[in-house]
């Protein structure tokens, strides 16, 4: 007996799930190494350690991680590949594309419309109403964001326009959806398509070729004052826009909203059994109303953000997807906002090596710019059927 023991415990000492996820580390470490500042410049021992990697993968795989297996079998794929083709590349050019506190700065720039649009799916799905009208929230968000900011001169009161437009455009598909029991992805499309006529209309009719002025009132950033003159980490986080330390915020508020207070037990009840949730007292049809509301306020922040406190400016449709990339965030995530934050983060890095990544191919430019997109694919694919939605998200409710 003593024998089969001992012959056990070295198989036990090794979880699957563990092997998993320390074989994802080791891809990681396998393309690291040979980035920035650490610079080997000899492929072999990223390679070594990507074997590692798919080994650990594939004892994962052994154990019935199936999804942590194959997720470390590719992660030491593709971090081996990822060092070889970095040690061809020229040490200059890695460093212009490589630089760390530039790439996270960039990362939480380009996060925060994305966890905005998350937050606001995330709400909206809790409650049981599928909001694929994200994208045209956002939009909304975006035009008359800035809009609300060049009439009456001030960035707030701008940004309370913009989360009133979006508020409004969430409160029609709310009726369409809940009133009138309508398909909700049709719903959420026919919002976006709405969204890009209404704004490209009145972008045109108001400013014509000329565009909105330079001078609209922007979102402050704001500076930590001793975390900016750290050396690395003021140049990553020491200084950013409002509304980035805002949504960060936000994605613990929401968290706590949720799980920790009783309207937050409330409203995941009405997305997970309406009809319970109504035999107890709660008003289904209101609590939906002001879910959805809600998400489409938080939706036009994020759109908010990128007129007045990323860009500047505003260009028709100038989301370009973002409220898709936000809803592919909810998904990947698991509706929670931790989650959903993470994603958002993945796909904000991803579109930060996207605009550095032409210093290695210019004519390669569009092409990188993709990235983003196929990330999300790739991110949704690996999810969608493993994840579990709110139990009555998409399905009308019809009181007794």
């Amino acid at each position: 007996m003593s024998a089969a023991v001992a012959t056990a415990s070295p198989a036990r000492a090794i979880e699957p799930r563990h092997a998993g996820w320390g074989g994802i580390g080791l891809g990681l470490i396998a393309w690291f190494i040979a980035l920035p500042p650490a610079l080997v410049r000899t492929p072999l021992p990223s390679i070594v350690i990507g074997v590692l990697a798919v080994a650990a993968g594939a004892w994962a795989l052994g154990g019935g991680e199936r999804k942590l297996g194959w997720g470390a079998i590719v992660a030491g794929i593709a971090g081996a590949a990822g060092a070889v083709a970095s040690t061809k590349s020229g040490v200059g050019n890695l460093k212009d594309v490589v630089t760390w506190s530039a790439l996270i700065a960039a990362t939480l720039r380009y996060a925060t419309p994305l966890v905005f649009g998350a937050l606001g799916g995330i709400v909206s799905e809790r409650s049981g109403i599928v909001n694929v009208g994200l994208e045209g929230m956002m939009l909304t968000g975006a035009f008359f964001g800035i809009f609300g900011a060049d009439l009456l001169d001030s960035w707030f009161l701008g940004l309370l326009v913009g989360m009133a437009a979006g508020a409004v455009l969430a409160f029609v598909h709310a009726f369409f959806s809940i009133n009138l029991r309508a398909d909700q992805v049709v719903s959420g499309m026919a919002i976006n398509f709405l969204a890009l006529g209404v704004t490209g209309y009145i972008f045109l009719d108001h400013y014509g070729d000329q565009g909105t002025p330079d001078n609209v009132a922007r979102v402050p950033d704001v500076s930590l004052p001793v975390v900016k003159d750290i050396p690395f980490v003021g140049d990553a986080i020491g200084k950013a826009s409002l509304l980035t330390w805002i949504a960060l915020i936000g994605v613990v508020a929401l968290a706590v909203f949720l799980f920790r207070t009783p309207r937050g037990l409330r409203l995941r009840s009405v997305g997970e059994h309406p009809r319970a949730a109504e035999t107890v007292g709660i008003s289904v049809t209101r609590t939906r109303y002001v879910a959805v509301i809600a998400s489409g306020a938080l939706a036009a922040m994020g759109g908010a953000y990128l007129s007045i406190g990323f860009v500047g400016s505003f260009n028709q449709n100038m989301t370009a997807g973002r409220g898709f990339i936000a809803l592919a965030a909810v998904i990947f995530g698991n509706w929670r906002p931790g989650g959903a934050l993470a994603a958002a983060l993945l796909f904000g890095f991803s579109s930060a090596l996207a605009q550095r990544l032409p210093t290695f191919s210019p004519s390669g430019a569009v092409l990188f710019q993709a990235l983003p997109y196929v990330l999300t694919l790739i991110a949704v694919a690996g999810v969608i059927g493993r994840s579990r939605p709110p139990a009555a998200a998409g399905q009308p409710y019809v009181k007794e």
